[in-house]
């Protein structure tokens, strides 16, 4: 027998807009019963917001599909253009470039992983061209975008693909989408958090003109500075800026002055790195950086000599400390977005770490008398996929052989988390890739890096049978042709923009409905 749920948890406020406070609103009107709870958004216009996550990554498409949102109304309304990876240049030495693929790169074979075959056929030579075994990496090169098949026997299936958005469109977006499904938006400044004398829990928030918001349950997108989770609840804050040095950024749009590329840039800079942006109307740019080796201003004149257009609006300096709250799930209250903690945006994670978030609250939305357990195990769901986010991201900047500035010789030599050095050294000695189930980079994201970054292992597979050298050899070499002759065939990229974005009807505008990948990598996963 179970007890029939009592004094359920009915009102919940919601502290912010920007991209979180509304994938948020959107995504609890849509998903949790209407008949049961009731739902406030609270936000100033006085309150800037930052505007976080223009590049995104593959998930989206399953949050929106789960939403019912259509594909090419989205598209249209957020002035996207499509994404299969990430350009990063400069990262192992000058010069170097490579692309990390929302793909896989070949195919096992003899259930022995592709790359070990790959090192066998070419040794440690660190011109190894790995790329024309990943579909998207090549369409990426030759400037081409299709949809994945949606047979998985296909290598058209081999990989997903995800959007540049313009974040303030998708909020407007989705707090239409919120609104027409009875979310109310109050406009104001909290001035005052009430908590309760018993338990410390929120219980309202006062308004600067007077009103009260009552609440049961509270969720806090109010940005950096985590009005609810941080200020009210003292959560606590984990620093994780020895792994990640960077702690400001610069960001200026300019004109689109060509055709929108399918992948975004990160370009590694003296003192961090660049990004650029591809949307259909724009190009967003930024400078990541350390301010302990730059300026600010050094910081801007940098980024505006590297501009591919001209400057269509005022540079936005930000600052920021990366790392996490110690717990995002405190009494009644959790935080989404940057509130929970920021982990820069190097891999296009901050909308996926907002929707991740969202889920897994819709997943354990909880009763009063079970509130405690469920924040617990959000804070270990939460926890574990930060860390694993953090590991990959310092990956990049550890795994440098650069020491032309004095930060790159830091982040070459700076003390990494064990988790990490552990991950690292399985594959430096004998190629293997950890390979887990729960977590957002899996094993091609890592070999990627690994490989663009000029790592390659001492040892392989001991299973690869020498005598068939000649055969995998053919293998490999028909893998590559059959990509090559795939990409030939698929449209440029500007053939699926130009069918959407100048379509009065953009639902006519791309092919049927084809359900969304939870995953970086295609069908196959």
């Amino acid at each position: 027998m179970f007890n029939a749920p009592t004094h359920e948890i009915q009102q919940i406020a919601i502290l912010g807009g920007g991209t979180a406070g509304w994938m948020t609103a959107a995504a609890l009107a849509q998903l949790l019963p209407k008949q049961c709870f009731s739902i406030v958004l609270v936000e100033s216009e006085s309150i800037g917001t930052v505007g976080v996550g223009e590049a995104t990554l593959p998930h989206l498409r399953f949050f929106n599909q789960r939403l019912g949102i259509d594909e090419a109304e989205f598209i249209q309304a957020t002035q996207a253009t499509f994404k299969v990876g990430i350009e990063f240049s400069n990262w192992g030495q000058l010069g170097d470039a490579y692309i990390h693929p929302f793909g896989d790169y070949g195919k096992a074979l003899d259930d022995i992983p592709f790359h070990q075959h790959f090192y066998a056929q070419h040794g440690t030579n660190p011109d190894a061209n790995l790329d024309q075994y990943s579909l998207p990496v090549m369409a990426c090169k030759a400037q081409k975008f299709a949809f994945p098949d949606v047979n998985d026997t296909s290598v058209k299936s081999s990989y997903s693909y995800a959007y540049h958005i313009d974040a303030s469109r998708y909020a407007s977006f989705l707090r239409d989408f919120a609104e027409q499904r009875k979310v109310e938006r109050i406009e104001g400044m909290v001035t005052d958090v009430v908590t309760r004398v018993s338990d410390g829990a929120i219980q309202a928030l006062n308004m600067k003109d007077g009103r009260r918001i009552e609440a049961d349950f509270f969720i806090d997108c109010s940005g950096f500075r985590g009005q609810l989770i941080e200020q009210t609840l003292h959560a606590g804050y984990e620093d994780w800026s020895h792994w990640l040095p960077c702690n400001r950024a610069v960001a200026i749009p300019c004109e689109q002055t060509q055709q929108p590329l399918p992948y975004t840039k990160a370009i590694a800079r003296e003192a961090g790195w660049q990004w650029q942006i591809p949307l259909n109307h724009r190009v967003g740019n930024g400078y990541v950086y350390c301010d302990q080796y730059i300026d600010q201003q050094q910081a801007l004149d940098r980024l505006l000599q590297s501009l591919p257009g001209k400057p269509t609006a005022e540079p936005n300096h930000l600052r920021f400390l990366t790392g996490k709250r110690k717990v995002s799930w405190s009494h009644n209250c959790v935080a989404i977005g940057l509130s929970s903690g920021f982990l820069e945006p190097l891999e296009s994670t901050s909308i996926y770490l907002i929707q991740a978030a969202i889920m897994k609250l819709v997943e354990l939305i909880p009763q009063r008398a079970n509130l405690a357990v469920k924040a617990k195990e959000y804070n270990r769901h939460f926890d574990h996929e930060m860390e694993r986010i953090r590991d990959f991201l310092i990956l990049h900047y550890h795994a440098t052989e650069r020491d032309d500035t004095d930060f790159w010789n830091y982040c070459r030599t700076m003390s990494i988390p064990q988790s990490l050095s552990d991950k690292m050294a399985l594959y430096a000695h004998c190629g293997v890739i950890e390979d887990y189930r729960y977590g957002l980079f899996l094993v091609p994201s890592w070999l990627s890096v690994y490989h663009g970054q000029r790592i390659r292992p001492l040892h392989l597979d001991p299973r690869i049978p020498a005598n068939r050298v000649g055969t995998v050899r053919e293998q490999l070499l028909a893998m590559e042709s059959t990509i090559a002759q795939v990409v030939e065939q698929m449209p440029s990229h500007s053939y699926y923009l130009t069918k959407i974005h100048n379509n009065t009807n953009p639902k006519d505008a791309i092919s049927p409905h084809r359900p969304a990948q939870f995953s970086l990598y295609g069908g196959r996963q």
